[in-house]
């Protein structure tokens, strides 16, 4: 495959930016959209130019360090895919590919693709910890769960924490990212000694991190990697508003 690739360069948070064309050959369908910006690297770097600097670790869709808009699309058109599961069968032969970062204020861009997401840090930071016995592990099935709970709390905990809610949301909000968080914690029995406290603190510091408010227009869901549903923003409103603050 050859592929023409409109990729955003930007060398700091100061810089203004731009849009740079390149034209990558040789490419295999087989390939994911990761590699396939390795080969561009390993052209750019023989050449004497700047690798195009992106996130990365695990690829395997779980660490959720991956994460670019394609084609206007955060981790592009692929449902339920991440950036480095994304494999290149899925675009055409002769393609345009415009590659950008995520956009969102308290997302500022480092370099070129990779953005600052430490607001998420500070958000789960804010949550605390939960009151649990130390020591040895419990015996099994010794705190009763109940199964559509635990099946949500699950759900709810499969977020890795990429940030494409915040960059599809048209209000750039942390909504579905801090509900996950709050949710999976919420539903359990050993989260509900801080479950008002964790709720209100995180929503506040989401706040104060500068995301935008949730509007319901469900373009967080739509590109979660993981399919998180929007009743999780549902369950992180009830916590907030029964709370006393």
């Amino acid at each position: 495959m050859n592929l023409t690739l409109k990729v955003w360069r930007q060398n700091g948070p100061a810089d203004t930016g731009r849009m740079v064309t390149y034209q990558v050959t040789d490419v295999s369908p087989d390939m994911s959209f990761l590699e396939m910006l390795d080969v561009l690297n390993e052209r750019l770097i023989l050449d004497g130019d700047d690798p195009v600097a992106f996130d990365h670790d695990c690829r395997e869709g779980i660490c959720g360090m991956c994460g670019m808009v394609i084609d206007g699309v955060a981790h592009g058109e692929q449902r339920a895919t991440t950036t480095c599961q994304l494999h290149m069968r899925h675009f055409e032969d002769g393609a345009t590919v415009t590659i950008e970062p995520w956009r969102a204020a308290p997302f500022p861009v480092i370099k070129d693709l990779v953005v600052d997401r430490s607001s998420f840090d500070r958000i789960i930071q804010a949550g605390g910890f939960i009151s649990v016995p130390a020591g040895s592990a419990p015996d099994a099935h010794s705190v009763p769960v109940k199964k559509d709970d635990a099946d949500d709390a699950f759900d709810a905990a499969t977020c890795i924490g990429c940030g494409a809610c915040v960059a599809a949301c048209p209000n750039g909000s942390a909504s579905l990212f801090t509900a996950a968080k709050i949710t999976h914690l919420g539903l359990l029995p050993q989260g509900q000694p801080e479950r008002a406290s964790r709720a209100v603190a995180m929503v506040d510091q989401m706040d104060l991190e500068g995301f935008g408010g949730c509007t319901n227009t469900g373009e967080c869901t739509a590109v979660c990697p993981k399919g998180i549903s929007l009743d999780v923003i549902t369950q992180m409103n009830r916590d907030y508003l029964r709370s006393p603050k």
